[in-house]
């Protein structure tokens, strides 16, 4: 039993410089860390290796009154190949998924697996099948050693069940032990179990304070990438499963504020009012094109001198009206999507796309549009499937949806993702300039881009060495075109074209902890727009809903969240973005980042922003719990 227990320890602590070294890129550490590491995550190591033989326990505890080893041996043997099974697809997903996402492996991957193609798109096949050919020879290897440490036959030990002496006897002497001894020995045992239960326990909540285990007891550094290598991706995911798929349906899981200090919290910060806006567009019904770009933040646009990646957004930037502190909600383009279009906040730990009956208690642009006269249309080359992505348009005003079923076969080609940016943005201009004049009615039209995302493949001669550089310059090509044609056309005078992110991405070191990691360029441009202008306060894509409306004079009450950021009731700036680690704050303050495994501060101070952080994911999932 303890050899099964200490295996389980060397299993979870060899992980973590695995872990490490595998994902070393663009992370700096040293032996010393990997030591540090290794040491801090020991306390969720033990307490994971006691729940992963709570079952062995369970047979070693009936063996005792058992005279049958080898029948529970064998329930043993099916147990352990489960085990190792999940053991080696925890180790081999939380380090593949790592460079991916940025953050441990939870159970935020769930949701994204009821359509594989599309999770597995970023990545080639032998990518996969690698992969998978690793979790095989592990999970063999961790299963014979598991078999290999269990006692063979109880009737050849000198003492009972599970927990015997491991020398043999001979056949003459195996029952030399009396009955009454043997019962003894039994009753022993029974007490020795029975003693171990409550120093099982302890161990599995962690020690005997007040909090449990928990991930954020193995943080200790300022440096993420070592928090994260001390954490126990099995422990992560199991611990994360319950928030990550359901949600509570009677209160918000984040009880940060009495009732009366919330509301003092949130005071004046979601003001649902647009009075006197600073007007930008040169007429109230504007057709509307909405362009949602894949994952372009800030860091290909402007930072770091990528200027040049994207030439044509930083001439649009010049053009049109450039919101310079625009930041995104969330990290993924299902939570994305959701702040942009409905004007709603992201949650760290759950998707609310996914949650079909939700979506349909939502605001959204589409909708109001569509009740003051607008038809309303999505455009994607990708599956429109995917994270209940239909489900939710349809429900949230999309009258047409287009996606990879409209194009021909020769239009999609072989990307792995869907019919490339080149093609729809192409399609995209020739539906509004052949199609929407005909309708005689104001129209709102929303595509999302989908070449700027993993694996980076783009049909056209490489730019840039970096791969990732030259999928974004691809995705500029292509808008700068659509823009360059639709410019030509009658329809551009009565024109705005939106152009935002869904979220931006982990790029070399510039990850949640610094302040370019979540910043996005967001450009209205087209005959609509008065002059060129640059609006510079602090803002989320859940504002354009209510900005946008603000212009056109369209109530956005409904739209609770939202915030007309050119209104002068415009005076509490602020914006943050959350994942299923933390959150980050922009104010007036500075950039600050919470961390919600460990509830610590790890950039910028325990300050007033962090309350408001904190008021605001409260808020919104106490909204979201009434939906």
């Amino acid at each position: 039993m303890v050899k099964i227990y200490l295996f389980m320890v060397f299993m979870l602590v060899i992980a973590k410089p695995v872990f490490m070294l595998c994902n070393h890129a663009n992370q700096t550490f040293t032996g010393s860390d990997m030591l540090a590491v290794i040491g801090h995550g020991l306390s969720l190591d033990l307490s994971t290796a006691l729940y992963l033989i709570l079952f062995p326990f369970l047979v070693a505890f009936l063996s005792v009154w058992t005279w049958h080893w080898n029948p529970l041996r064998q329930i043993l043997k099916i147990y352990y190949a489960v085990a190792a099974f999940v053991l080696s697809l925890a180790f081999v997903a939380d380090t593949s998924l790592y460079k991916f996402w940025g953050f441990k492996l939870d159970a935020s991957v769930i949701p994204y697996l009821s359509t594989p193609k599309e999770a597995f798109a970023s990545v080639s096949v032998w990518y996969i099948l690698l992969r998978i050919l690793i979790i095989a020879v592990l999970t063999v290897i961790i299963y014979f050693i598991l078999v290999w440490l269990t006692p063979q036959q109880k009737e050849h030990r000198r003492s009972i069940g599970f927990v015997s002496y491991s020398r043999r006897t001979t056949s003459s002497s195996r029952f030399s032990i009396s009955p009454i001894k043997k019962i003894g020995q039994r009753l022993v045992a029974t007490v020795v179990f029975l003693l171990m239960i409550p120093l099982i326990v302890i161990g599995l909540r962690g020690g005997l304070n007040v909090s449990t285990s928990n991930v954020g007891q193995v943080y200790f550094s300022q440096n993420q990438f070592l928090n994260h290598s001390a954490v126990n991706p099995f422990f992560s995911f199991v611990s994360s499963f319950g928030k990550t798929v359901t949600v509570k349906e009677s209160k918000s899981q984040y009880n940060y504020f009495s009732e009366k200090d919330l509301k003092k919290q949130l005071a004046g910060l979601f003001d649902t009012r647009s009075v006197n806006p600073q007007m930008l567009l040169n007429t109230q019904r504007p057709n509307i094109v909405l362009i949602i770009l894949e994952g372009c933040g800030s860091i290909f646009t402007e930072a770091n001198n990528n200027g040049h990646v994207t030439p044509n957004l930083t001439k649009l930037m010049n053009e049109g009206v450039y919101f310079t502190s625009c930041i995104a909600n969330s990290w993924r383009t299902d939570r994305g999507m959701v702040s942009i279009l409905s004007g709603y906040p992201a949650f760290p730990d759950k998707s609310v796309m996914k949650m079909a009956q939700k979506c349909e208690t939502l605001p959204s642009i589409a909708r109001t549009l569509k009740d003051n006269g607008y038809t309303t249309e999505f455009m994607y080359g990708g599956d429109a499937d995917f994270t209940n992505t239909r489900g939710y348009l349809t429900s949230t005003g999309y009258e047409r949806i287009i996606s990879e079923d409209d194009f021909t076969k020769e239009e999609r080609g072989d990307s792995k993702w869907g019919v490339n940016d080149w093609v729809v943005l192409n399609k995209l201009h020739d539906n509004i300039v052949n199609n929407k004049p005909a309708t005689g009615k104001p129209w709102f039209t929303t595509l999302l881009t989908l070449s700027s995302h993993e694996p980076w493949t783009v049909p056209m001669k490489k730019k840039f060495d970096d791969e990732i550089l030259n999928a974004f310059y691809f995705t500029d090509i292509c808008l700068g075109n659509f823009i360059k044609n639709l410019k030509k056309s009658s329809v551009w005078e009565n024109t705005l074209v939106v152009i935002v992110p869904d979220h931006s991405i982990q790029y070399q070191d510039i990850d949640q902890t610094k302040k370019m990691r979540n910043r996005i360029p967001m450009i209205w441009t087209g005959g609509a727009v008065k002059k060129p202008a640059r609006v510079g306060m602090a803002c989320n894509q859940t504002d354009l809903a209510a900005t946008l409306f603000g212009q056109m004079g369209i109530k956005h009450d409904e739209f609770t969240f939202s915030r007309d950021i050119l209104s002068t009731n415009y005076k509490r700036q602020f914006a943050m973005n959350n994942w299923p680690e933390g959150f980050a704050t922009y104010d007036a303050s500075g950039f600050n980042v919470y961390d919600l495994k460990s509830n610590k501060v790890v950039v910028g101070t325990a300050g007033n922003a962090i309350e408001t952080g904190k008021a605001v994911l409260q808020a919104s999932e106490e909204d979201l719990c009434n939906r």
